[in-house]
């Protein structure tokens, strides 16, 4: 089916709400191969978004895994079966001893919906705090947790409750504070004294490990211990949202949430798409007293497709590749590569204010004046645009301004793909200060979804 003829149908079968990226020019992706994307004529993508395909595109050890389990047997969690049990034992062997019951699931979607339940079940509350500009799922209980789309449709609940992001670049306490990681940890406590003088009872505090929606932030150091602290103080548990960045991604740990120091441990945490490597599998982790308070409700969990052989197989094909290929060390290294180059080319180019992230989580954000830091908004529009249609480097922006330019990669990513990232910026941004009649006129044809497809990403 010729490109035109394949968008005509789309538009006709698929709801308009299912957006595509680069909308006044698709490009149609025929096949993949580690971290590059093929078009119908066979040009060449480079992937730096698609954290979902963790260790590439179609990795023939996950494909031979779907393969061989798929032709020997996939049943649901009703039949007893060693691979669910092998995968629990395998994950749990990367996280804190606690943590240690597994109910496994679809999506990240599915993880925070049932996250939710089983606080609200243990604590017996209703109340849940997030940080701002959150996104936690597309599920209706999601939405209502998640800044980023409830703001959009209809409102904040009275039992949702929203602290400020732990922004150390453009918050309220920023790098040049003594401690932002206590400073921003008070905001949840006084925000919590506030839920308690009006009646209200904390159930969870949610939030990403590393704040993917908001701008790629990295917390302050000591921030989640204290928040945990002030949570448990209240009767409530901290849920630790890995969807997007857990399984290895910051390098130096396997689980972002590490990061905040062996002192800290959540209650429940989610992790998603990274687990199946573009297979649909998910899964929410707890400790024995949480899941006995789930249990002690008497209404049986069942989920029909979460935890079959099939995505338990692909689940450890994943983890054997990223200990196999060392994709852990390979975060570390081309990570730190990246973000040394992108640090040069802030010393050259005024426009970008701030180079933060972490193994292959890493953010760009640009900005129009460094010392009020305006958002480069159009700026970082042209650059996703001019990246896909002549560079063909596939990227996206996120915060709450889309002026940060993200970087998620497959975790195969090398130092000549880290290199012709910056190369290609450095190009961009260039051309674009010198040419600015130019950058008006390409900021009107990049379209609006072009910049905001890829947050859920």
């Amino acid at each position: 089916m010729r490109d035109k003829e394949t968008l005509a149908m789309r538009e006709k079968l698929i709801g308009r709400s299912c957006r595509l990226f680069y909308s006044d020019d698709p490009v149609k992706i025929v096949r993949a191969r580690g971290q590059y994307l093929f078009d119908e004529n066979g040009k060449r993508y480079l992937d730096c978004i698609s954290n979902v395909h963790h260790v590439g595109h179609c990795h023939p050890s996950i494909t031979k895994a779907a393969a061989a389990q798929m032709d020997l047997l996939n049943t649901n969690t009703r039949f007893l079966h060693d691979s669910i049990i092998t995968y629990a034992e395998r994950l749990a062997a990367t996280l804190p001893e606690k943590l240690g019951v597994f109910y496994f699931v679809n999506s990240g979607s599915e993880a925070n919906d049932l996250a939710l339940r089983l606080a609200r079940q243990y604590t017996q509350h209703e109340d849940v705090i997030v940080l701002d500009y959150a996104y936690h799922g597309h599920l209706t209980s999601l939405i209502d947790i998640s800044p980023y789309k409830f703001r959009k449709l209809a409102g904040q609940k009275e039992w949702v409750h929203v602290v400020p992001l732990p922004d150390t670049y453009r918050g309220m306490y920023r790098d040049n504070h003594p401690n932002p990681g206590q400073a921003y940890a008070d905001t949840v406590k006084d925000l919590i004294e506030d839920v308690h003088r009006k009646g209200g009872k904390i159930s969870a505090f949610f939030a990403e490990s590393l704040p993917s929606v908001g701008g790629q932030i990295i917390l302050p150091q000591g921030y989640s211990a204290k928040v945990a602290e002030y949570v448990h103080a209240a009767g409530g548990l901290f849920v630790a949202d890995e969807v997007q960045t857990g399984f290895g991604r910051v390098g130096s740990h396997f689980w972002a949430f590490q990061l905040q120091g062996e002192d800290f441990c959540p209650d429940i945490i989610t992790m998603g798409k990274p687990m199946g490597n573009g297979h649909p599998v998910a899964c929410v982790v707890t400790t024995v007293e949480i899941a006995k308070a789930f249990e002690d409700n008497g209404v049986e969990y069942f989920n029909t497709f979460g935890g079959n052989p099939v995505s338990c197989a692909i689940g450890l094909a994943v983890l054997d590749v990223i200990e196999k290929e060392d994709l852990r060390g390979n975060a570390v290294r081309v990570g730190a590569h990246l973000k040394d180059l992108l640090n040069k080319l802030q010393a050259k180019h005024r426009i970008i204010g701030a180079v933060r992230g972490v193994g292959l989580f890493i953010g760009l954000e640009l900005v129009t004046d460094r010392e009020k830091k305006t958002p480069a908004t159009e700026t970082a529009a042209l650059v996703v645009k001019r990246y896909g249609t002549k560079d063909q480097i596939v990227i996206s922006t996120d915060g709450p301004w889309d002026n940060v330019l993200k970087f998620k990669p497959p975790m195969c990513f090398t130092v000549e793909d880290a290199e012709l990232v910056a190369k290609s910026i450095d190009r961009v941004l260039t051309g674009q200060l010198n040419t600015p009649v130019l950058y008006s006129w390409y900021y009107r044809i990049v379209c609006f979804v072009t910049i905001s497809l890829t947050h859920n990403l």
